[in-house]
């Protein structure tokens, strides 16, 4: 007999964590079936397990194919033998016979206990893979729940993302429960369950910030062509508007800079510099070196992106940036070399512009 709590269980189970309640018995009887054969003796023996729900109980019906000459009695049966149950069997039919041992039901379900419980883990893991098999580069806002030396370990619902120390932004820090918006960065398979790989350095988090706070971006009006970013320090963002009534800068800053505000907050202060797209390559160089003046952009090689660039002689610390990273972030955003020189030094080089 099967306890009513096991099938009350089962229900519980496909509440709580959407697995069907069919995939579990169906681990169930394989599970009595391992156990049958173990148990009995019947290491070969082809065997159907049917399941009362209504009165609690376990069924094993032996198969046996009726055959002229009797080989393996374990799978095999005489066409007298058969004819015995019903008059009408022939050769080459199949016979279900009961062949539930006595007290079965104790020894099955024990043996069958752990067959079930690793279906529901595993059912559980290809769950939650399906579920965010296709949502890598997704912001998702999850709560901090703890870390290691090595991670910090964020809840998902019913599942733990590993948002890795490096991909914090710099003496970010985080208490238990804190909401934390990051990007699903990786989805890697494994026999062990699905890994979610999550950052907070990745530059789609700005992106994704933007198309969060900034109703524009989010309803496609305007268009974040590129992010160039030095992860909680500075970021440069180019933004083109799709419709002519909006002016993209003012709707990505917002009234009174609620809205790049909002961001900077999110992200610890970091810096971010807004830069309008052109397809002009010489409008756009000198957009992307803001807030540094450019005096002339000369285009070197078109084919290759190569360009120089001509600042006034107070503005070439500005223009390069503490560390280049300034000019850096102008090369990734824009995707053009970029040679900066001071006027005296164009002078100096002979660069005529």
């Amino acid at each position: 007999m099967i306890s009513k709590k096991f099938f009350e269980a089962l229900d519980d189970i496909e509440k709580e964590k959407g697995i069907p309640k069919e995939l579990i018995l169906e681990a169930f009887e394989q599970g009595i079936i391992s156990a049958y054969r173990k148990n009995f003796g019947k290491d070969t023996a082809e065997v159907r397990i049917d399941i009362k729900e209504k009165t609690n109980k376990i069924i094993v019906y032996g198969i046996k194919r009726v055959v002229e000459e009797v080989t393996n009695s374990a799978n095999e049966m005489s066409l007298d033998d058969a004819q015995k149950i019903n008059k009408n069997y022939q050769i080459g039919d199949t016979v279900e016979i009961e062949v539930t041992p006595k007290n079965f039901g104790r020894i099955a379900i024990q043996s069958a206990k752990q067959r079930v419980q690793q279906a529901v883990i595993e059912a559980e893991r290809e769950l939650i893979y399906e579920r965010f098999k296709d949502r890598e580069q997704e912001l998702i806002t999850g709560l901090m729940n703890r870390r290691d030396e090595k991670n910090i370990y964020i809840n998902l619902d019913r599942v733990d993302g590993i948002l890795p120390i490096k991909e914090l932004l710099p003496n970010e820090e985080f208490n238990p429960n804190a909401r934390v918006k990051v990007i699903i960065s990786k989805i890697e398979k494994t026999t062990k369950g699905p890994i979610i790989f999550l950052s907070r350095t990745n530059p789609l988090l700005i992106k994704r910030l933007f198309e969060l706070e900034i109703p524009e971006v989010y309803e496609g009006k305007v268009e974040i062509k590129a992010v160039a970013r030095d992860a909680g320090d500075r970021s440069k963002v180019l933004v083109h508007s799709r419709d002519e009534n909006v002016d993209p800068l003012g709707a990505c800053i917002g009234p009174g800079q609620s809205r790049i505000n909002s961001i900077i907050r999110e992200l610890n202060g970091e810096k971010i510099d807004l830069a309008l797209y052109s397809s002009d390559p010489k409008e756009l160089i000198t957009n992307a070196l803001a807030p540094a003046r450019v005096v002339e952009v000369i285009i070197k090689d078109e084919k290759n992106k190569q360009s120089i660039v001509v600042v006034p002689n107070d503005q070439l610390s500005l223009a390069i940036g503490k560390r280049g990273q300034n000019a850096r972030l102008a090369h990734q955003l824009t995707g053009w070399k970029i040679d900066i020189k001071s006027v005296k030094q164009a002078e100096e080089q002979g660069i005529e512009y």
